[in-house]
């Protein structure tokens, strides 16, 4: 059977098949949930273009959240502002300055991608 690939990180190469989407976004999922993320929550989701920007968003719609996306290359008093704007209690990040600027937000719940991943031993990119 022919794996379909959804997603190719131009960075690393490295692909992204339907089934492991799929997977990732279902465990993602349950630890949004576990966290408290429920129907309408707004999540600020600020990661780079990859497989786990995909699967986070699928995680969080999958949850019943509303996603509101902030570009990882703005600075930390954009960061700061769009934050405060979206009155958001939970936040998906790695980002340095996305993570100090929601020190000083309604932001609690700060995950990062490690976070979401659980115990799901296929989290790790396919070599």
């Amino acid at each position: 059977m022919d794996e379909r690939i959804v997603m190719v990180d131009s960075g690393t190469g490295l692909k992204l098949t339907e089934e492991q989407l799929d997977e990732r976004s279902a465990v993602a999922t349950v630890q949004l949930r576990r966290r408290g993320v429920r129907s309408g929550d707004t999540v600020l989701i600020c990661l780079r273009v990859g497989p786990d920007l995909l699967v986070s968003t699928n995680a969080v719609i999958a949850a019943g959240g509303v996603v509101w996306p902030l570009p990882p290359d703005l600075d930390t008093a954009t960061l700061r502002d769009r934050i405060h704007e979206s009155g958001a209690r939970v936040m998906i990040s790695d980002v340095r300055q996305a993570l100090d600027a929601a020190e000083e937000s309604r932001v609690r719940i700060v995950m990062s991608v490690a976070d979401l991943n659980g115990s799901c031993p296929s989290w790790a990119p396919p070599t």
